[in-house]
């Protein structure tokens, strides 16, 4: 029987912090990651800014070698069944059992896709066989449809249109990130899309995903010989839902210090619902410098290191040659002031109580 010691369920930016942190602290207590994915871990920002795009982009977190220097089990291409919260066991769907003394739950979050017919068909961008499949797509293609028009939707379609491909971002509301930095900043950046060869169709509803491409609530057909889903992703919470653990608005509750409701049990990224010290408020985050962080803090937790999530989230979006660049706490505000610059705007965001977001937008000359 395998040695207990710290177990993280994931690859991501949470899992690989967790274990890298506890390692700093503790060289001899047994560290393993076990990871649904084939591949060695990677950064998922890099994928719909700069490798789709045919630029360079650092993608490895680590290379095999650092994770054997330093003594980190990595498992790959790994199944976690379930969590065996008495016997402080994880189970895979092999048989194998891999005792804790800690376990941080980092399994990320999985992509929706639309929820229409056909929707299945459409591409998703989560991981890096995602990236590949839609690269490799795109050099055959003449047209391509993205659906959704968030965070991903927008650098999706920005890539799309730079590798020369015709590129529609259709989205249901009538401008791109509404409900995420309101109606004056979606304006701003139809203009960007535009700039960067992007077409933009709001206030459109996707019927049917099709061969040719997608269909719209009124009849009208949007040519695509690829179609993107950028609708949105799901916290994958099955293994702490059926552990017991407390989950609330589907997402796993923790404290400031990444502790979940069941003894020596973390959760860290996609999947919290995490208590934000600075923020005096619980926070839901789905950007990747938080969960680095907050796989930092469940390490050092676990490692019995005094640590705590106080931290404003930070992330960027890029569109061509333009950069969105976000510190706050997002969710709700009361009002939103933007202020245009020569390169670019700044949007404050309020509330009641002051300043809870700030939006900084730069464009850079085309050379």
């Amino acid at each position: 029987m395998v040695a207990a010691g710290l177990v993280a369920i994931g690859s991501g930016p949470a899992g690989v912090s967790a274990a890298e942190t506890f390692r700093a602290r503790h060289r001899s207590i047994p560290v393993r990651i076990l990871s649904s994915d084939p591949a060695l871990p990677y950064a998922k920002p890099p994928l719909s800014k700069q490798f789709l795009c045919g630029r360079p982009a650092d993608l490895d977190l680590h290379s095999e070698g650092w994770f054997e220097r330093n003594r980190i089990e990595l498992l790959r291409g790994v199944t976690v069944q379930r969590i065996d919260v008495d016997a402080q066991e994880v189970v895979t769907a092999g048989g194998a059992r891999y005792p804790y003394w800690h376990l941080v739950i980092a399994s990320g979050a999985a992509p929706v896709p639309p929820a229409v017919p056909g929707g299945p068909n459409a591409q998703p961008l989560r991981s890096f066989a995602d990236a590949v499949a839609l690269k490799m797509a795109a050099r055959h293609a003449g047209t391509a449809v993205v659906i959704g028009a968030g965070l991903i939707g927008c650098e999706a379609a920005g890539c799309l249109a730079a590798l020369g491909v015709a590129t529609t971002l259709v989205a249901p509301e009538p401008v791109p990130l509404l409900r995420r930095f309101g109606v004056d900043v979606g304006e701003r950046v139809v203009k960007m899309l535009f700039d960067a060869g992007v077409r933009f169709v709001g206030s459109a509803d996707v019927t049917a995903v099709v061969e040719s491409g997608v269909v719209l609530a009124g009849g009208e057909n949007v040519d695509g010989d690829v179609v993107v889903a950028a609708t949105g992703v799901r916290p994958d919470v099955r293994l702490a839902a059926e552990a017991g653990l407390t989950i609330r608005a589907g997402r796993i509750v923790v404290d400031e210090q990444m502790r979940t409701s069941a003894r020596n049990i973390y959760a860290a990224g996609d999947v919290t619902l995490a208590y934000n010290v600075a923020a005096g408020r619980q926070v839901v985050s789905e950007h990747w410098r938080d969960a680095a962080l907050q796989g930092r803090v469940a390490g050092l937790t676990a490692a019995g290191v005094p640590a705590q999530w106080d931290t404003a989230s930070g992330f960027s979006c890029t569109i061509g040659t333009s950069r969105l660049a976000y510190r706050g706490w997002g969710g709700p505000y009361e009002r939103c002031r933007v202020v245009d610059q020569r390169d670019g705007f700044v949007a404050t965001y309020h509330d009641g109580r002051g300043i809870v977001g700030r939006l900084v937008a730069t464009t850079s000359p085309v050379s």
